[in-house]
């Protein structure tokens, strides 16, 4: 709406503008006694027709301007339709057809001029002067024609940053999603499986003296109490204004208590721990995890098994968790996402190390083994 009401105004100043200099030429004509009254009707019926013409300029840019070379070709009156006729090729199309009809507009007139010299301005001034004119109108439209395409590219980037900031955002909150289920299944799925192997306990064993079940109770509770207790720390993540970054808070610091839980919980676990000296966080975080999610793997798919867990340095941290098969492997009590191990690929992944997991056999027969190296420097 804006832009019609503008360009409606645009189209009426250059309606009144052409009418002026139709007049002041008249005036000038009479007065130089250059128009007759034969000529001044001619000039009148030939220009403004070409004053009409110039409201389909937009459309028909190159066509009105050369409509327009058989008014100027008969009478001056038409100049000042024919500038805003050269400015409008110019502001529309390239400067190459611009060049070219203001050309024809050059030519079309010297005939006039000619046969009717300005006894002021003589040929070459009139001449000189449509020259100018013309030159005006197309270095002025081609000014407005580039200031219009850079603000349309201005516009383009924009709308583009824009879109992408939007895909970025959303391919950012997909990973926070991915980083947050990750998180969640490494810090649950250990808790729960414990309570799974107790409440197990408590339901198939009948023979457990009051004292027995009162531990596995307070066990049961503890390792409830810590899953919501961890469970509500990532959601507070969540919930924070300052969007800190999701990681696990547990190390190797913590490994001692991670696998003095799993004994209690009945497991057999072989801890062989080398590593001295400090590691960078996030290779200590990932370390850690990768013994977790072995544990967690052999409760649930190798229950009553000894599990070997060996963590040593090199160039790189070494780190193997291994348990042989079970001679029946039973189902698991608890059902598997099917991402723990695809998440601890992708852990080891990202601080640049290598993981493999899968069954091997050996001298002491087939195990499965989760292991991984990891470059100390990264």
């Amino acid at each position: 709406m804006r832009s019609r009401a503008r360009d409606l105004a645009v189209d009426v100043t250059s309606t009144v503008i052409s009418v002026l200099v139709a007049l002041m030429a008249a005036a000038a004509g009479l007065d130089n006694g250059l128009l007759s009254d034969e000529r001044l009707l001619v000039s009148l019926a030939v220009t403004a027709p070409a004053i009409v013409v110039l409201w389909w300029r937009r459309k028909h840019p190159v066509g009105v301007a050369l409509a327009l070379l058989a008014p100027i070709a008969v009478t001056d009156m038409a100049g000042g339709a024919v500038a805003i006729a050269v400015f409008g090729v110019a502001v529309h199309r390239p400067l190459r057809t611009a060049l070219w009809v203001g050309a024809l507009h050059v030519l079309a007139p010297i005939p006039l001029s000619i046969r009717y010299p300005d006894p002021d301005l003589r040929i070459i001034g009139a001449n000189t002067l449509g020259i100018t004119v013309l030159a005006i109108a197309i270095a002025w439209g081609a000014a407005v024609r580039a200031r219009r395409e850079l603000i349309a590219t201005l516009r383009e980037r924009a709308v583009r940053a824009e879109a992408e900031a939007r895909q970025r955002g959303e391919m950012l909150r997909g990973l926070e999603r991915e980083r947050i289920a990750r998180e969640m299944h490494d810090v649950l799925a250990h808790r729960i499986s414990l309570i799974s192997l107790h409440a197990g306990a408590l339901e198939i064993r009948g023979d457990l003296s009051r004292e027995q079940v009162a531990d596995a109770g307070a066990t049961i509770r503890t390792s409830a109490h810590q899953a919501m207790e961890e469970l509500r720390e990532i959601l507070g993540v969540l919930r924070a204004s300052d969007r800190e970054e999701l990681r696990p808070r547990q190390g190797l610091a913590d490994l001692g208590e991670l696998v003095e839980e799993a004994r209690k919980a009945g497991m057999t676990v072989h801890l062989d721990h080398r590593l001295d000296g400090e590691l960078p966080a996030a290779v200590d975080r990932t370390a850690f995890r990768l013994v977790q999610e072995g544990l967690t793997n052999a409760r649930k798919h190798a229950p009553g098994v000894a599990v070997s867990v060996l963590l040593e340095r090199g160039d790189e941290v070494h780190v193997r968790v291994s348990n042989p098969l079970p001679a029946r492997p039973a189902p698991p009590s608890l059902p598997g996402t099917r991402s723990g191990l695809e998440g601890l690929a992708e852990r080891v992944g990202l601080v640049g190390g290598r993981f493999e997991q899968g069954i091997r056999r050996g001298d002491g027969g087939a195990a499965f083994t989760l292991e991984a190296w990891i470059p100390c420097s990264r």
